[in-house]
């Protein structure tokens, strides 16, 4: 994965690194390598073409959201190669269908709209992490055809959309 470099008063990894992390990567002592990395080509804000490319070939991922007092929950997603579609350069999406109606992550991102992608290429070891903000629209026509698969008899109820904050590939 290639990182275009984005510069901001604040290096973009914080999103992970807290200030908590840090003092713990001084004591164990990796912190100073993650210093030079902020110096060098850091994580990216913005989605590239690379990045694009390898959403494109993801048939699932995991995404992370938590209640509004902490409490996580991961998801897992699934679907035909390309169902989480890129809409620009720091937007994603994808159709949400009728599932166990749990509404977990739906309740979660109405009090807190923190979210985490986790997309992973298991045969290549390849894996990257999205930081960002997530929403659940219900009444965007335009954007529900935008996500939708036309060969899946299933219609999306919804479709939730994904601001990208930072992300980091390893």
């Amino acid at each position: 994965m290639k990182h275009e470099q984005q510069h901001s008063p604040r290096p973009a990894s914080d999103v992970a690194f807290t200030p908590a992390v840090k003092t713990i990567q001084e004591r164990l002592g990796s912190r100073r390598s993650y210093e030079r990395m902020e110096q060098g080509r850091g994580w990216n804000r913005a989605i590239t073409p690379d990045l694009n490319a390898f959403i494109s070939e993801r048939d699932s991922f995991y995404l992370g959201t938590a209640s509004a007092d902490g409490q996580p929950y991961i998801q897992h997603r699934g679907g035909k190669r390309g169902f989480l579609k890129v809409l620009d350069d720091s937007t994603l999406a994808f159709a949400d269908f009728r599932g166990n109606r749990q509404y977990i992550s739906m309740g979660n991102l109405s009090e807190n709209d923190r979210a985490f992608i986790f997309l992973m290429d298991y045969p290549n070891r390849q894996r990257i992490k999205i930081w960002g903000r997530a929403e659940f629209v219900e009444d965007d026509p335009d954007l529900l055809a935008r996500v939708a698969d036309e060969e899946y008899a299933g219609r999306p109820e919804r479709a939730l959309v994904f601001h990208v904050e930072v992300w980091d590939a390893n």
